[in-house]
């Protein structure tokens, strides 16, 4: 029976410091996205920029509506874009070559949630805070938890 009381006893301990430690993981989440959300809103206010958002944090600005049909999550889609960091610093970009075609399905959050927001044809920005990018992971040229910056022009839905 003091066996049983001790197992019992130890598990509670266990599941008491794993309830901490993942609250203490889902603060840092939250002051991670309260950090990105501050860096789009100084950014949007240096360059003069009004964007709407998201409940999910993504920013998103459209320039050139475009016409039905919009992307789906199913949607292969055809763009050209520029993506780059708040200081301006390019990671990516089809400019002078040619354009983009790939799944939604296989790209960032970001990228999944605020296409659907263009028509074929649009053309708009994309703010995107680092949950819904890369997140902690490090990308050739992206430093972790980057907020990322993509400028699309929407040339194809299919």
């Amino acid at each position: 029976m003091k066996h049983t009381h001790t197992m019992v006893k130890n598990i509670a301990t266990i599941v008491i410091l794993a309830l901490i430690v993942l609250q203490a993981g889902c603060k840092k989440e939250e002051d991670l996205k309260e950090k990105d959300d501050q860096i789009i809103k100084a950014y949007l206010e240096t360059h003069n920029l009004v964007a709407e958002k998201t409940a999910s944090g993504l920013y998103y600005i459209i320039d050139v509506p475009g016409v039905f049909p919009k992307p789906s999550i199913s949607s292969t889609v055809t763009v050209h874009y520029k993506g780059y960091l708040i200081n301006l610093n390019v990671f990516d970009s089809t400019e002078g070559g040619e354009p983009a075609t790939f799944p939604l399905s296989g790209v960032i959050d970001g990228w999944k949630e605020g296409m659907q927001y263009f028509g074929e044809g649009g053309e708009g920005i994309l703010l995107i805070p680092s949950h819904l990018g890369y997140g902690s992971s490090i990308m050739p040229g992206i430093p972790a938890n980057s907020v990322l910056i993509f400028e699309i022009r929407l040339i194809n839905v299919e």
